[in-house]
């Protein structure tokens, strides 16, 4: 493996980092910055799903107590934000992402699609923030979810299929379009995130372990682990960003990234 692999690595693991807990999508970005630094094809992508798990690992230390409480089972009225609101809104997506999984690694991986997605990802959020203004919420925090919010936001997190879409944007625009605050829907996304990326990663490696080598296992730890640290040090920061500020700030962003890529590098 060249040194020049393990500064690609350095340099997406930072990006994943720091983008993960952003709705800006944190795999369009990195598509896009392999694109630029010729890191493609199926062990990229393979590469770019790894390293998610070690920013979502910063994710699951941070609500490593509220994982603890979903040991107790307890799915009765009344008891908040338990294990089965994690099933329920991961099943559409998880089920999606089987069946299209070839599909989506051919199609939805590119640079085009990416920015397709960022600009579509973009709309949905100004969407769920106008529509924000117009109705109260009926839960305020995550405990307040019910079980048909959170199918409903695992129907919106079908969207983060499309590389580019963004994960915590479709489902912080899905709660707030099923009822929750914009808080309640970011610390869902974010606890959701955790079982849903291992089980990506799971399915990915399962799927690739043929393209994978022995001397790719260093690439992938270096990957992991920056973006692990990075997203230990984002992770507070940009969490409690992400239920303050305006959805419309991010999908801006999202327009002038899409709009600068496709003038100067398309």
């Amino acid at each position: 493996m060249e040194r020049l692999d393990y500064i690609k690595a350095i340099v997406l693991g930072i990006i994943e980092g720091l983008t993960e807990f952003l709705p800006v999508s944190s795999t369009g970005h990195m598509i896009l910055a392999g694109d630029l630094m010729n890191f493609t094809g199926d062990k990229a992508g393979t590469f770019e799903v790894v390293v998610q798990l070690g920013a979502v690992l910063a994710v699951f230390l941070l609500y490593f107590k509220r994982f603890i409480s979903f040991l107790k089972f307890d799915f009765s009225k009344g008891s908040g934000l338990n294990a089965l609101h994690l099933v329920l809104g991961m099943i559409p997506a998880g089920v999606m992402g089987v069946v299209l999984h070839g599909f989506i690694k051919e199609y939805l991986f590119g640079p085009t699609t990416v920015l397709l997605a960022l600009i579509a990802g973009g709309l949905l959020m100004i969407a769920a923030e106008q529509y924000q203004k117009r109705h109260t919420p009926s839960a305020e925090t995550v405990d307040d979810i019910t079980y048909k919010q959170a199918f409903g936001i695992g129907v919106f997190q079908i969207l983060a299929l499309w590389s580019g879409f963004s994960r915590s944007g479709s489902t912080i625009s899905g709660g707030i379009f099923m009822g929750t605050s914009q808080k309640a829907a970011a610390d869902f996304t974010f606890i959701l995130s955790v079982p849903m990326m291992i089980g990506a990663t799971g399915v990915d490696l399962y799927k690739s372990r043929d393209l994978l080598v022995r001397e790719d296992f260093g690439l992938l730890l270096v990957g992991f682990v920056v973006s692990f640290v990075v997203g230990l040090i984002a992770v507070v920061t940009f969490i409690n960003l992400i239920k303050k500020l305006k959805l419309s700030w991010f999908a801006y962003y999202r327009f002038v990234l899409a709009a600068l890529f496709f003038l100067f590098v398309m």
